[in-house]
């Protein structure tokens, strides 16, 4: 969540432009956000004590909770990184109540739950693996560009692919994980080529795509993906972070062939 391009939505907030918090907001303060998501939380928070039910406050504010854990590491125990993506999946349900019409609100919840599930059982993060694919795909259905959904789509394909076959077996037959059938390698490489496709500026969209193609034996694909994110810009908290992942991934397939 590492994940996406964040569209700039208009809509009624519900206060008049000269009460409400979020009514003076500029694209380019919107754009800062993942950059500065401490700040942004401040000002959604903001938005959210004038008006609990304001769609884009909610939203906005769980991106930005996920953004502020994303920087401590999923593998260091952080019960204070845990809380910021409860409360993220909070408000995303809560942006989904709202306005189940709007793309940004299923994108969001989709991430949330995959942040949080990190915190639970197996059992529980098995079935909460098939919310996230069906919050993901109705992103896609209400917005077919939404470049982040595709995102979502491509590393949950990943990510089920990368368990080993045992583990895989164990899950759809004690824990019910029927939805494991629909990940594939294919879902994978053609999910995170559209979110490439789509946001090419995007420094994630190409690391996650390199790391499948990685994971395919694609190395060429894989090299050209990464020669890329060395040139992107900065635009994310954590981009600092995926450039160096990708020289160190760049560094470990130099001289390996396509399989």
């Amino acid at each position: 969540m590492r994940i996406a391009r964040l569209t700039v939505v208009s809509l009624a907030l519900g206060l008049s432009a000269a009460t409400s918090p979020l009514a003076a907001q500029s694209d380019t303060s919107h754009a800062r956000d993942a950059l500065e998501p401490a700040t942004a939380l401040s000002r959604y928070e903001a938005a959210l004590a004038a008006d609990s039910t304001d769609y884009e406050a909610n939203w906005r504010a769980a991106i930005a909770l996920i953004n502020i854990g994303k920087q401590t590491p999923d593998s260091v125990k952080s019960p204070s990184r845990d809380s910021l993506y409860a409360r993220a999946e909070l408000l995303a349900r809560r942006a989904v109540a709202a306005d189940p019409g709007d793309a940004e609100g299923h994108f969001v919840l989709a991430q949330a739950i995959g942040r949080a599930s990190l915190t639970k059982g197996k059992k529980e993060r098995v079935r909460r693996a098939a919310e996230i694919r069906a919050e993901a795909l109705r992103a896609i259905e209400l917005n077919p560009d939404h470049d982040g959904a595709y995102h979502v789509l491509g590393r949950w394909n990943a990510e089920i692919m990368r368990l080993s076959g045992i583990t895989r077996f164990f899950a759809k037959s004690f824990l019910g994980a029927g939805i494991f059938n629909q990940a594939s390698w294919q879902g994978a490489v053609s999910n995170m080529e559209k979110a490439v496709e789509l946001n090419p500026r995007r420094i994630y969209h190409r690391l996650d795509l390199a790391e499948v193609y990685a994971d395919v034996k694609r190395y060429g694909d894989a090299r050209a993906q990464l020669e890329k994110v060395e040139e992107l810009p900065v635009a994310d908290v954590l981009d600092p972070t995926y450039k160096a992942d990708a020289a160190r991934l760049l560094a470990r397939i130099a001289n390996r062939k396509d399989g």
